[in-house]
């Protein structure tokens, strides 16, 4: 059985996102269990652009991603109002998003950045790096997925996974 994730870095500028494919098979003892990576990148608005327009190629390509990986389950990294000086922006695309996975009938789980790293790395407190670098590994991949925003969203992409009963 295949469950797909989709991971989402929540930001107006840049909006990191990351698909997996979690594969379960057999029962008992013979249960396997594995992830693959289907895609990961970034949707971008331009500072220099009007706030609606922003929001509204999030909107649309929000809808994209959906419906070109199909995910049975979105996780978000949730907001953390202390440690950003954009929060109302980045706010307003969060609603976006949670307007296109209600739109489309999908869970949503959200996780902390603690729990992302913890998930990842079985710290709470990891670095950035040992994050990127458990996502790699995690994911069998020669190198560290980039920008920052695609491996972070990877990351919560693979939290959820940890997260599943599986």
């Amino acid at each position: 059985m295949e469950k797909r994730i989709l991971g989402l870095d929540p930001g107006l500028a840049t909006l990191g996102f990351g698909a997996i494919a979690a594969q379960t098979g057999g029962t008992g003892r013979s249960r396997s269990e594995t992830v693959s990576l289907l895609d990961f990148g970034i949707i971008q608005t331009p500072a220099k652009t009007d706030l609606g327009q922003r929001l509204c190629t999030i909107y649309e390509d929000m809808h994209a991603l959906i419906e070109q990986f199909k995910p049975d389950l979105v996780a978000a990294e949730k907001l953390f109002f202390y440690r950003m000086g954009n929060t109302i922006l980045v706010a307003q695309a969060r609603g976006v998003i949670l307007l296109v996975v209600a739109q489309h009938q999908l869970p949503l789980v959200e996780y902390t950045p603690a729990q992302i790293k913890q998930g990842v790395t079985g710290y709470g407190n990891a670095d950035k790096h040992d994050v990127q670098q458990a996502v790699a590994r995690e994911l069998n991949l020669e190198t560290i997925p980039k920008p920052d925003d695609a491996a972070d969203a990877l990351a919560v992409a693979l939290t959820a996974w940890f997260q599943m009963e599986h």
